[in-house]
């Protein structure tokens, strides 16, 4: 109806999972990326939550997509089967008709089917969409799958997608042999509410407009507030607010047609995941840490491949409550400012929320350097660089976050700087000021490339002496919250 109005080829905000609309921001391209090399680079189910309408359909779309020419997908949308009816369902995807024969004989011509995949140098992954929603007996019944085996070579792979209900189903006694085989795990978050101005342009871009931003950021900050970031309330209420606009024929979104799409959605509280923001919090910093660790060695070459997806997350992420700066466990490095781990680091890009986490996660642009006299300082030139870096960059550009810290210590900072000026790596260092935890503090970045392939690819080439002291991250400058520009008497 609005099409025309608003110059789109297509409604930008259908609540259909389409995958030119995936959106790879909030963390969900990198959670993406980790499946794809959790499933060909590694054995284990993997298990996938989030709340209704967070996303997780769209982002199994995508994998479908997106796997390599030897992984053979088995899709099974509907998981509400018996353990036979999910038995033929994997070998009608197969290419097996096995109706009417009794189960031992599905199972092994099942295993002869995937043992042939095997020796042709094929991988066979089962992706069950909705799995909360699985039945106890029909879940065992792929834990058995699972057990297929040749020699020390795995015949199936399995990714559960489910709401946080399948988190409860696993916690049964009789689900722990399952559970037990689950080495990695993802949540996937809502979206923080300084994120949906970008989601909302995203989707507009894809459907074709190419005029200036038309939801004001009131707007846009009232839809995050009443969806409460999840993607498929952020499509409806922006889909109506278009409608609302369409109506008074005007091209802007103000808070009045967003009021008006909200009253007319009839929007319930979410689940018990939105009632419990700690455990939503926790659970997004596993979603990064669980990306972080299992694709390091793809992207980084590092040691955490190695490590499972649940190292301690809890204790980590309670840190903040007494401050986000652990130092650094080498001596020789003691001059350098603060790390932080990569789950701290996800933590301060989240939603609003009351706990300690939450609250350190809040991130605005802070107070810049206190102001010296006479030539400036590496660190105020630095801010500068930064500042204009930020308001230059390209689209879909990014940089390697080194570190940020919590607190402004100016010479502190300096020391660092000079020991990148002797490294000749000056000028591939930007600082960028923002508050964590209501206290000023600085986030360090390297480098600036033009998309994120690029920059994983640089997190190779950087200096040994960051790569020891830091925990080196994606960072995407399209994410980034610009700072107020530093003064010139700074």
């Amino acid at each position: 109806m609005y099409l025309e109005h608003f110059g789109l080829n297509e409604p930008p905000f259908k609540i259909t999972p389409v995958t030119d609309f995936f959106f790879s921001g909030a963390n969900r391209g990198e959670i993406l990326d980790a499946l794809i090399y959790a499933i060909t680079e590694n054995e284990g189910i993997i298990k996938v939550t989030g709340e209704v309408g967070s996303g997780k359909t769209m982002l199994c779309r995508m994998l479908l997509e997106r796997l390599p020419p030897h992984v053979e997908a088995v899709y099974l949308a509907n998981p509400s089967l018996s353990r036979e009816e999910m038995l033929y369902a994997i070998a009608d995807a197969l290419g097996l008709n096995l109706e009417g024969q009794r189960v031992n004989i599905i199972l092994q011509t099942l295993q002869n089917k995937l043992e042939e995949k095997l020796a042709q140098g094929k991988r066979v992954v089962i992706l069950v969409d909705e799995a909360h929603a699985m039945p106890l007996d029909t879940m065992e019944e792929l834990r058995l799958l699972y057990n297929l085996q040749v020699g020390n070579h795995k015949l199936l792979h399995i990714v559960l997608f489910g709401q946080p209900e399948l988190n409860d189903k696993l916690a049964q006694p009789n689900m722990r042999q399952l559970k037990d085989r689950i080495i990695h795990h993802f949540g996937m978050l809502p979206l923080s509410q300084n994120i949906i101005e970008s989601y909302l342009l995203f989707r507009m871009r894809t459907a074709g407009y190419r005029g200036p931003t038309i939801f004001s950021s009131a707007s846009a900050t009232l839809i995050g507030k009443a969806s409460q970031g999840l993607m498929r309330r952020v499509n409806i209420l922006a889909d109506k607010s278009l409608l609302a606009a369409f109506v008074e024929n005007t091209h802007n979104i103000d808070v009045r047609h967003v009021q008006a799409a909200i009253r007319d959605s009839e929007l319930t509280a979410p689940g018990s995941a939105w009632r419990s923001s700690k455990t939503l919090m926790i659970a997004g910093a596993i979603t990064l840490g669980a990306a972080l660790l299992t694709g390091a060695a793809w992207w980084l070459g590092k040691r955490y491949a190695s490590q499972p997806a649940e190292i301690k997350p809890a204790a980590t992420i309670a840190a903040p409550a007494a401050g986000l700066n652990p130092g650094n466990a080498n001596p020789a490095l003691e001059n350098l400012p603060p790390v932080n781990s990569p789950l701290a680091q996800v933590a301060q890009k989240q939603p609003d929320s009351s706990t300690a986490v939450a609250a350190a996660a809040q991130e605005q642009p802070a107070a810049p350097a206190p102001a010296v006299e006479g030539t400036p300082s590496l660190l105020q030139q630095r801010l500068a660089a930064s500042d204009e870096m930020l308001h230059k960059h390209g689209k879909g550009s990014a940089s390697i976050q080194l570190f940020f810290t919590d607190e402004v210590q100016p010479a502190r900072m300096e020391g660092f700087l000079k020991r990148a000026n002797g490294l000749d790596k000056l000028s591939e260092i930007y600082v960028v000021p923002i508050k964590v935890n209501g206290r000023n503090g600085y986030r360090v970045l390297y480098g600036e490339y033009p998309s994120s392939e690029a920059a994983r690819a640089g997190m190779k080439q950087l200096p040994q002496r960051y790569k020891i002291a830091f925990e080196p991250m994606l960072y995407l400058l399209d994410e980034a919250t610009i700072p107020a520009s530093p003064s010139s008497n700074q």
